[in-house]
């Protein structure tokens, strides 16, 4: 019995991690990897998100973690070895919004989102780097449209995503010697649960959506499933050349 020709030999999966992926947009993008044939960690706080997020989709795996505790983004990068020995591509998706203008900010409004949507993803990104460089890998980071403009009242979730974006531009600089790609996309209005999760009623919701689509030169709310399509996009293989960039997922909005 003669060994498998390279040629023939089947080709490896991609691994993907991917962090808030019980809802919105982490979830499509994991399914999007999914259906391209990567297997994927989808990693979030609750666990039942995550069961629905790979429900019917068998190369997608929960992982329930909390980014923010200590030890976390060593857990996580050690799960996706220990269950598929590689790591291919990380997704910073996660991130919360707390509302409030400068004068009614507290320490507890404000030092969750600096520790969801920036510190978490630079301690995973770091303890992720050695597996990227091993495979020649790619980060992605989720920022949004309003991170390149004025978001009155909420003005930290806004510097967290511009931070997040320096990052991205500064990484890709200092990790391409190492073969290690950085890009981000940055969503509009998307329909995802954003706004229920930092508790707006149906009415600031409503009024919400209104100001969204008035700012929106499509004229509509976006899909989780078109950033996801960006998202896999940036991270495949074919975009090689492509790094530090921060891609507008917005309908437009960045440029009106």
């Amino acid at each position: 019995m003669t060994g498998m020709d390279s040629s023939t030999a089947p080709p490896v999966s991609r691994v993907v991690a991917v962090t808030g992926a019980g809802t919105g947009i982490g979830r499509a993008t994991a399914r999007a990897f999914a259906a391209e044939g990567a297997r994927v960690l989808a990693i979030g706080r609750r666990a039942e998100p995550l069961r629905e997020t790979a429900a019917g989709h068998e190369r997608i795996t929960p992982l329930a973690a909390d980014i923010t505790a200590e030890g976390q983004p060593d857990r996580i990068v050690r799960t996706a070895l220990e269950a598929h020995g590689r790591l291919d591509v990380l997704v910073n998706n996660a991130g919360i919004v707390h509302g409030g203008a400068l004068g009614t900010l507290t320490p507890e409004m404000i030092t969750p989102q600096i520790a969801t949507n920036l510190i978490a993803p630079i301690l995973l990104a770091q303890a992720a780097l050695p597996s990227l460089e091993a495979s020649g890998g790619a980060i992605v980071n989720v920022s949004t449209s309003v991170g390149q403009r004025a978001w009155p009242g909420s003005s930290v979730y806004a510097a967290t995503k511009t931070a997040l974006e320096l990052l991205t531009r500064s990484w890709a600089v200092e990790l391409a010697p190492r073969g290690v790609r950085v890009v981000a996309v940055a969503p509009g209005a998307v329909d995802t649960p954003i706004g229920e999760h930092q508790g707006l009623t149906p009415e600031r919701m409503a009024a919400l959506r209104e100001w969204q689509l008035a700012h929106t030169p499509l004229g509509r709310i976006g899909r989780p499933e078109e950033v996801a399509w960006a998202i896999t996009q940036l991270a495949a293989p074919a975009a090689s050349f492509v790094t530090g960039v921060v891609l507008p997922v917005d309908g437009g909005a960045v440029v009106t």
